[in-house]
């Protein structure tokens, strides 16, 4: 996809939208095997190993762009991350517990275009991903997220700091063999109904 049509995409959902180099986010670092493969949510985290690609509800992104509907699934994915050098994750927070998770509670609710909502909870999700040898996480506190990184430098991230911002690597869509733009609308229209900031920066190489 071309980065200029993105733009224009997210220009028309009201959005403010620009693309920056890779050379002006100093921050930017490799992805390591230690990474997990987490949420984009901003927040700060009570694990370790923040240098992992950055997706919708962290291996929910997978799930459910590919119409995952029972928990037993979700081991399958799990194998599939692992295979890929990243350790899978699903996240909550210290407040909500499992619905902490926006991006789940949104797809576990139907309240996402295109997606049918799975059948199991986020206690049941949780606890298939622990027992497939997967990750969760509770975050801390609550958003204040000020922009939205839409990062496509393939194979780095950014980590979380206390600066908050969204941070989408969509260059772990073609990795899993994932519709980019069917992957893009469904991050803006997350932010969007979680009323995050309609402000992005897409980085390119």
């Amino acid at each position: 996809m071309d980065l200029k049509d993105i733009v224009s995409v997210l220009e028309g959902r009201g959005w403010e939208a620009e693309i920056v180099s890779k050379a002006d986010v100093p921050d930017l670092v490799p992805v390591n095997a230690e990474g997990l493969m987490k949420c984009v949510d901003g927040r700060l985290s009570d694990q370790d190993g923040m240098r992992g690609p950055k997706t919708l509800g962290g291996i929910y992104a997978i799930a459910s762009m590919r119409g995952v509907d029972q928990a037993e699934e979700l081991a399958a994915i799990v194998d599939e991350v692992k295979a890929a050098g990243y350790v899978p994750s699903v996240h909550g927070d210290d407040h909500k517990h499992t619905l902490g998770c926006g991006y789940f509670k949104l797809w576990s609710q139907g309240d996402l275009t295109g997606l049918e909502p799975p059948s199991f909870d986020g206690e049941t999700g949780k606890a298939a991903v622990l027992d497939a040898g997967g990750v969760y996480e509770t975050l801390e506190g609550g958003h204040e997220e000020s922009v939205v990184m839409i990062n496509f430098v393939e194979d780095m991230t950014l980590e979380p700091k206390a600066e908050q911002r969204f941070v989408v690597d969509a260059w772990v869509a073609s990795k899993f063999d994932l519709d980019l733009a069917g992957y893009l609308t469904l991050a803006a229209e997350t932010v969007e109904k979680l009323c995050g900031p309609k402000k992005a920066k897409l980085i390119q190489g």
